[in-house]
């Protein structure tokens, strides 16, 4: 089975722990295809997938949306942003039909978290991008979602984690840079009072954990119906 990986920073692994990397110890006879690239938003993804065509997959996993609002945290901007939700949800929309022209089955992933406190502003728009994604995903027959903020929610739900955000771009090119190691980045985790994540944003070794065991989960349903469509 070819499995095709899209998205952003958090698909392709750095700063903090990859769960790429987990998901591919889980599935070793599987090919993989990361195609997650550092600051991508929904607009500057639409550009890569118009500028080259995906490979045929059997399955993609489709992770696109945290720096649309995470960027507006940001003095400097990686990529252009959706000015609204309207905007975004029409270029997620051509994201998706690009998607699914190379592809049998798309998993339409929403963004986790920005920043560990559920209750700030960001995470609000999170959601409010959680529903917009599902509404979307469910227009199509062949596409399904997997909802991270509701399973990050879910574990973060009963601790107390600190409100820290990297905001700075220093921060991240420092962590990017001296922090590759899961146990150097787990105890700057620690150090910084997160739970899930390096920076507020990116995994540390259980956040890492948790994407892989969603993604595995996904991939072993999808191998299930496969067997048993050829029977």
């Amino acid at each position: 089975m070819r499995i095709g990986l899209i998205g952003d920073s958090l698909t392709e692994g750095r700063p903090g722990v990859s769960f790429f990397k987990l998901l591919q110890k889980q599935h070793p006879h599987m090919t993989f295809v990361n195609l997650g690239k550092p600051g991508e938003s929904v607009k500057s993804l639409h550009s890569r997938l118009t500028k080259k065509k995906l490979e045929t997959f059997d399955l993609a996993f489709l992770w696109i949306g945290v720096n649309d609002v995470y960027s507006k945290l940001l003095s400097v901007q990686a990529q252009p942003v959706a000015k609204d939700h309207e905007e975004f949800k029409a270029y997620y929309q051509k994201v998706l039909k690009c998607v699914l022209s190379s592809s049998k089955v798309v998993i339409t992933v929403t963004p986790a978290i920005v920043g560990e406190d559920l209750n700030n502003v960001s995470n609000h728009e999170i959601k409010q991008l959680c529903t917009l994604i599902t509404s979307i995903a469910h227009k199509h027959r062949n596409v399904s979602t997997l909802n991270l903020h509701t399973v990050f929610e879910n574990h973060l739900s009963s601790i107390k984690s600190s409100d820290y955000i990297s905001t700075k771009v220093l921060t991240v090119m420092k962590d990017v840079l001296f922090y590759k190691k899961p146990l150097r980045i787990d105890q700057l985790s620690k150090k910084r009072g997160l739970h899930l994540t390096l920076d507020g944003i990116h995994l540390n070794s259980k956040g890492a954990q948790i994407v892989a065991d969603e993604y595995a989960a996904i991939i072993d349903q999808h191998q299930f119906i496969e067997k048993d469509a050829l029977k």
